[in-house]
């Protein structure tokens, strides 16, 4: 009857853990059973999520043990953390937080295993079926960003994204024809000259370009829908006279959208939607292939979508290819929700309802 404050938010954390597994919803028409998974922030499986495969009880613990566990965890932060944990999980990593510094050096077991506080709190409210550190990323917003052995280490279960298995041999719905487009006048900013950007930006609804180019001076760019959920370039500020029902509803769940980081070994995307994005990049495959890959990236996962020193060798001087079309190795493409190619209704990203156009500097 007279509960505390902390009691309180520590029964809030506890019903905002990640469920075991989620169902899998159907996909749209003429996607496969292999397309159709994932659509929501729990479901399935895929590329990215690699060798993953069951939760099994080993892995997991019983319920009892994981809630005395996590509870034993949650006694030792104070309130104010307590708060900082709560809104990360309860607004899905869309509220900006605060790191949760806590010694680094204690593990906890849990089932047959030992786990470190970061990697239990990704487990308790994201991601049940994690395993070890080598699958998560920290995000450049991050305190213990790039620190090898810090006393203090972040565990805020928001401030890490997961890793996209990209040695995992793709399935084959993701292949598909080489499809460049025309050159955008976002061109015109690439001048050898011009070095006030690292890139710019192009939102598109199907064939039509919606609203500015938006130019990237920062490190680290938020790409959402509505505000507040961002700070950074906001699509649902565009002027778009795209009625179609399709696009109207892919729009509503970009949502949080994506965050695209520049860092020293490359441009990474870390999804922050509910839904998956289609990545397709030159960097991300074998460069004597004929046919690129669309990676389907899920919610909560990152990926290095482009590689600056790939881009340079897939420019060489005698490839017809890249002498036609000289953006294609500085460009990446992202839809969201929906992907395209040989499995899909959508053979060509010019199809898809939302995408995006990243077209790097070449410094």
């Amino acid at each position: 009857m007279f509960r505390t404050k902390r009691s309180v938010l520590v029964r809030r954390l506890w019903r905002s853990r990640a469920p075991g597994g989620g169902e899998e919803e159907e996909g749209e028409p003429g996607e496969t059973a292999a397309d159709s998974r994932a659509h929501g922030a729990g479901g399935g499986r895929g590329c990215c999520m690699g060798k993953s495969g069951k939760i099994t009880k080993a892995h997991l613990g019983s319920e009892a043990e994981l809630k005395a566990l996590t509870h034993a965890v949650l006694k030792r932060l104070k309130e104010k953390q307590l708060e900082v944990l709560l809104q990360a999980v309860e607004s899905k990593g869309g509220a900006r937080t605060s790191c949760l510094l806590l010694p680094g050096k204690v593990d906890s077991k849990l089932g047959q295993h030992w786990y470190s506080l970061p990697l239990l709190l990704c487990k308790v409210f994201r991601w049940p079926d994690l395993r070890h550190c080598s699958e998560v990323k920290r995000l450049c917003c991050c305190e213990s960003y790039g620190k090898t052995h810090p006393e203090l280490v972040c565990c805020n279960p928001h401030h890490l994204s997961r890793l996209c298995e990209l040695e995992s041999p793709p399935p084959p719905y993701s292949r598909y024809p080489m499809d460049f487009l025309k050159p955008t006048d976002s061109q015109v900013l690439q001048g050898p000259g011009d070095r006030s950007h690292w890139c710019v930006v192009a939102y598109w609804e199907e064939k039509t370009r919606v609203g500015r180019l938006y130019s990237v001076q920062e490190p680290s760019l938020d790409i959402f829908y509505d505000l507040p959920q961002g700070n950074g370039f906001c699509l649902g500020q565009l002027n778009s006279d795209n009625k179609s029902q399709l696009v109207q509803k892919v729009r509503s769940k970009i949502g949080y959208g994506i965050q695209l980081t520049k860092e020293v070994d490359g441009v990474w995307v870390y999804n922050r939607s509910s839904y998956p994005v289609f990545i397709k990049s030159a960097t991300l495959d074998n460069p004597d292939s004929r046919t690129l890959l669309v990676h389907k990236v899920f919610p909560g996962f990152s990926i290095k979508a482009f590689d600056y020193e790939k881009a340079y060798s897939l420019q060489r001087p005698n490839d017809h290819e890249f002498m036609q079309q000289p953006w294609t190795g500085f460009t990446v493409q992202i839809s969201f929700v929906k992907g395209w190619g040989q499995c899909y209704t959508r053979q060509f990203i010019s199809s898809c309802p939302c995408w995006l156009e990243v077209i790097f500097n070449n410094r």
